[in-house]
């Protein structure tokens, strides 16, 4: 049988126009919103604009003027702060639910993974109803003690407490995780030696968990620098600006922008959180000499620790009563409500009326589809490009395929308010593109490349996992480069393709930053949708909007669980 034969343009087969053009579209689509970025750094004016002149003075004045160093300050205390406290939490409940006897563990570790399903927004807005100034339990305590109750929500502290909540989940699946996977061999030697359960903890678990313990707090530090939900509820009504909240505020709230200003201050945001995904990787580069699982298996162990396992069972409860249940039931009963007070009996107050307000106006509803939308279709895009990507990367010889990862992953670095500020000066800039913005399409641009470092994720480790011969075997008879992937590549990574839909299908409806510089009154999505909403004083409809989205995910979750768990028994 002939091998069958391709037809090459201008001298070159059709897999090296497949990769470079995978590689030049990953790079143009990274460097649109940077380029903009790092050249109106250094310009007087817009860059749109003709009279801009160049010049480097907008530095000087970011911390002369501008007050950026107060904003620095604010960011780092409000990193550090939430992160300590998700990393001691998270760490302590990893501990309990997995190494501890008490009594409905996996249903409570279960639920403390409800977080990464809602959007911090949506949490931020929660929490404001339950423990804010006239909040439910504010009030409640307040009337039962009779005094004014010392927490507050709108300083650092309280917006670290509502970050740490978000951000929770990913220490504790980090720990967790490697909890179940390590050899407790050690465990057991510490044992036999009369070491009680406090002891083994310190001097053995704790230092071999050291690895996920500093991934997940330099995770949940970079990722409260570039949050924009908590800081921009809490911190912008008392004047408590971070990074996020600077670029918007400083972007959208003053009547004659400083161009200069939003520009630098990006550029010095990237630095910083280009620095710290660089020591991220160096910490998982020294993490070999921490490995505790081997080829030998290994029984999981469990201390008994007697009565006081009580005590860890009342700690992982209240976290999660005070944690994320209670914002997510003061949701659902002010969406449910005409008001949410202690003095009042929500039976009292029933009412449909705050989802009537979100279905009975066009726009809202048109919130809704466009979030959906841009998910669906987004996610499509972004798996799909991702894949060839991944495969240009990691399953071709092509010359720059180092380059195409790095590319492809280099928006871990990019906050969503630089991604979506930096595509607007782009679309603005280049005139055959201007009607890009304020579209759905200007959407799914900057959503997409937000995502790509989690679909090059999500793909990556399934592609490393299929042996060579394979592409190897295709290739002996005949089959280019592309040709093996299409045929036998794709359909064997086509579940960690789905796991990749599914995951970017809920960041995508969860997201809201990019578009609060690139969206319109026709491009309205459920964030910006809600946090119009509720700067005009409507919680009952914010709540109900809330409501509708964690309803999304819920639903999209629950499919693709049946539908992975389908598959995996095929």
């Amino acid at each position: 049988m002939s091998a069958p034969r391709y037809r090459r343009l201008l001298g070159r087969g059709r897999a090296t126009w497949i990769q470079y053009g995978t590689f030049f579209l990953v790079l143009v689509l990274v460097l649109a919103p940077l380029v903009p970025t790092l050249v109106q750094s250094f310009l007087s004016d817009a860059i749109f604009r003709d009279e801009a002149a160049f010049t480097p003075s907008a530095y000087v004045r970011m911390f002369t003027e501008a007050g950026f160093g107060q904003v620095v300050w604010n960011s780092i205390q409000l990193a550090a702060l939430t992160t300590v406290i998700a990393i001691a939490v998270s760490v302590t409940l990893a501990l309990v639910l997995v190494r501890v006897r008490i009594p409905g563990g996996r249903l409570m570790g279960n639920m403390l993974l409800w977080p990464i399903y809602i959007s911090p927004l949506v949490l931020a807005f929660g929490f404001i109803l339950i423990y804010g100034p006239a909040g439910y339990v504010t009030k409640l305590a307040s009337l039962v003690t009779g005094r004014e109750l010392p927490w507050d929500l709108y300083t650092i502290p309280g917006m670290a407490l509502t970050s740490a909540v978000a951000f929770i989940p990913l220490g504790y699946l980090y720990c967790s995780n490697a909890l179940r996977m390590a050899d407790t061999s050690l465990e057991n030697a510490a044992r036999t030696c009369g070491a009680r359960p406090l002891r083994v903890v310190f001097t053995v678990i704790l230092p071999m968990l050291r690895p996920p313990i500093m991934y997940a707090s330099l995770l949940i530090f970079t990722a409260t620098l570039e949050e924009l939900s908590i800081p921009l509820l809490y911190g912008n009504p008392v004047g408590i600006d971070t990074f996020a909240s600077f670029i918007y505020s400083n972007g959208l709230e003053q009547a004659n922008p400083d161009y200069g200003i939003l520009g630098a201050s990006s550029m010095f945001v990237l630095l910083i959180l280009g620095v710290l995904i660089f020591i991220q990787a160096m910490v998982l580069r020294n993490s070999q000499r921490f490995i505790s699982v081997r080829g030998k298996a290994t029984r999981e162990f469990r201390f008994e620790v007697g009565r006081y396992r009580w005590v860890g069972f009342a700690f992982v409860v209240l976290y999660l009563v005070f944690g994320p249940l209670l914002p997510l039931l003061g949701l659902v009963g002010r969406a449910f409500t005409q008001v949410l007070s202690p003095l009042v009996s929500p039976f009292e107050v029933l009412s449909l009326g705050n989802f009537q307000i979100i279905f009975g106006y066009r726009q809202y509803v048109e919130s809704i589809g466009n979030s959906i939308f841009i998910a669906l279709i987004g996610s499509v895009l972004t798996t799909l490009l991702m894949a060839v990507a991944v495969l240009v990367a990691r399953r071709s010889k092509f010359r720059f395929r180092r380059l195409t990862e790095v590319t492809a992953l280099a928006p871990q670095a990019l906050p969503g308010t630089i991604i979506g500020l930096g595509f607007f000066w782009a679309f603005l800039f280049i005139a055959p593109v201007n009607w890009v913005q304020g579209t759905v399409l200007a959407l799914i641009i900057a959503f997409s490349v937000r995502a790509f470092p989690q679909a090059f994720g999500a793909i990556a480790p399934m592609v490393l996992q299929i042996g060579d011969e394979l592409d190897q075997a295709a290739r002996s008879m005949g089959a280019d480069w592309w040709r093996a992937f299409s045929r036998i590549l794709l359909r064997l990574i086509a579940p960690a393709m789905l796991s990749s839909f599914i995951l970017l299908f809920v960041e995508m409806i969860k997201q809201f930053s990019p578009a609060v510089f690139l969206g319109s009154s026709d491009s309205e999505i459920i964030g910006t949708t809600a946090l119009t909403l509720w700067q005009n004083g409507n919680t009952g409809a914010v709540a109900a909007l809330s409501c509708v989205q964690i309803l999304i995910i819920a639903v999209v979750v629950f499919i693709a669980g049946k539908v992975l768990k389908v598959r995996s028994h095929a």
